[in-house]
């Protein structure tokens, strides 16, 4: 009798030092029968699904375990049968109270003590921060000769990875002075034809018959003045790029003859009927809302669909205003350098007058005001009235005051001030977090708390 008293003292010591090491482990550890109901959640796993342990016991672990990416109940029972055995996956999992977090799920089947399978185990390790500090390292302030930290900018930095390596036609769209030419010049200098010729053409800067000569290049006799073969642009750029810009000023003929070239990648020089096959990449671009051309007639639709199979759409720079000071400092230092000027840096009112501006004429407008700006800088800084007559005028009728402007922080004079700026960087980014918080200076996080704090809600 004293020896089976003693025994069982010692699975009593042995379950209570197991509960506390299964209670202790950082990592979430959550247990299922073989209906995949949940029996046992540590404190780790019941904080990580915002769940409370007693609620938890008993539901069926997809309720508890809510995956996004992928259902964890499926898994679990593979696992519980022993047909995949230890495995790991990432996965978004989706808290009780809606907050997603960022977990690495491991499994395996449990058996009981005559080896029988008594259900399955789930381990769970929040690695929200680590994605978040990757996302951050990861992001880019610029590509080749493309500028920007936006979250527009990362999209077409990934568009940008995604094609390159593709020899897919990509359709460049967006207003006059966005960059459409640097994007494909970087969607080019990204892919494997990066040592080949790039070949740009202005579609609007030539006549239909001119135009159609530099595209596919003329025979001897072809028309007055052709007195030698020539090769046109399409030639020229074998193995390598051709960037057509302003392509919806193209005229029906030329649409005709680009149709071909997109279908049966061969050429035609003017005055001759031999086709002579091309090795080429084609990227074009317009300003014009292509799709609208197609519908008023104006566009061949086949055309349109056979340019479009990657369509790219660069923000207008009052859509991405958080970029303007590196763009700014980037102009300013290029520039400087080429005139001799030693202008090294941007005062904070000059700043805010170039963040206040809505820049119609985009990234191109923004690098003619900095040059008309060092062209007068008599010093090492950039004033505000060195700026275009455009800009002071504007700058002069904004009444001073604390608070915050796209990329710059001012000091905070207390919550109310902190709360007026919040609320202003939400309402100008749509109330998007993510951009809010690289407009104030501060992570994401931090902007949630103060949210909260404040009260601040849409």
């Amino acid at each position: 009798m004293t020896e089976t008293v003693g025994n069982l003292e010692v699975c009593m010591a042995q379950k209570a030092n197991m509960e506390a090491i299964f209670q202790s482990v950082a990592d979430g550890i959550l247990t299922v029968d073989n209906e995949l109901r949940v029996t046992n959640i540590n404190g780790a796993a019941a904080a990580m699904l915002g769940w409370a342990p007693r609620d938890a016991i008993g539901r069926p672990v997809g309720d508890v375990v809510p995956g996004k990416l992928w259902d964890v109940a499926p898994l679990l029972e593979e696992s519980r049968r022993g047909e995949e055995g230890a495995r790991e996956r990432e996965n978004i999992l989706v808290r009780a109270g809606g907050e997603e977090v960022r977990a690495i799920l491991g499994m395996n089947r449990l058996v009981d003590r005559s080896g029988e399978t008594a259900g399955a185990v789930l381990i769970l390790r929040d690695i929200t921060h680590l994605r978040e500090l990757e996302t951050r390292l990861e992001d880019r302030g610029s590509l080749h000769s493309l500028v920007g930290r936006s979250h527009r900018m990362q999209e077409i930095y990934t568009l940008i990875d995604q094609v390159a390596p593709t020899d897919s036609t990509v359709l460049i769209q967006g207003e006059s002075g966005t960059g459409k030419e640097l994007i494909a010049d970087a969607i080019h200098r990204s892919s494997r034809r990066q040592g080949a010729p790039f070949v740009k053409v202005n579609c609007s800067a030539l006549s239909e018959g001119l135009l159609e000569s530099e595209l596919f290049g003329h025979v001897r006799g072809a028309f007055t003045g052709a007195t030698h073969d020539r090769k046109g642009r399409f030639e020229m750029a074998d193995g390598g790029t051709v960037f057509l810009d302003e392509i919806g000023d193209l005229t029906e003929r030329i649409q005709v003859k680009l149709l071909r070239v997109l279908q049966e990648r061969e050429i035609e020089r003017v005055g001759d009927t031999r086709a002579i096959p091309i090795d080429t990449r084609i990227l074009a671009a317009t300003h014009q809302p292509l799709k609208q051309r197609v519908e008023e007639g104006a566009f061949r639709h086949d055309l349109y669909y056979r340019l479009n199979v990657i369509p790219l759409h660069v923000p207008a720079l009052r859509e991405r205003m958080e970029d303007v000071p590196d763009l700014a400092r980037v102009f300013l230092d290029e520039i400087g350098r080429r005139m001799g000027k030693p202008v090294k840096r941007i005062s904070p009112d000059a700043l805010r007058a170039l963040m206040d501006h809505s820049w119609p004429g985009n990234v191109r407008e923004l690098r003619n005001a900095i040059e008309h700006a060092v062209v007068k800088c008599r010093g090492s800084v950039l004033m505000v009235e060195d700026l275009p007559p455009e800009l002071v005028a504007a700058t002069a009728r904004l009444s001073p005051g604390g608070g915050t402007v796209w990329g710059l922080v001012a000091p905070w004079k207390g919550p109310r001030d902190e709360g007026r700026a919040i609320r202003d960087a939400l309402e100008k980014t749509g109330w998007h977090r993510g951009k809010a918080a690289e407009a104030l200076g501060i992570d994401r996080t931090t902007l949630w708390r103060k949210m909260k704090k404040l009260g601040i809600q849409r």
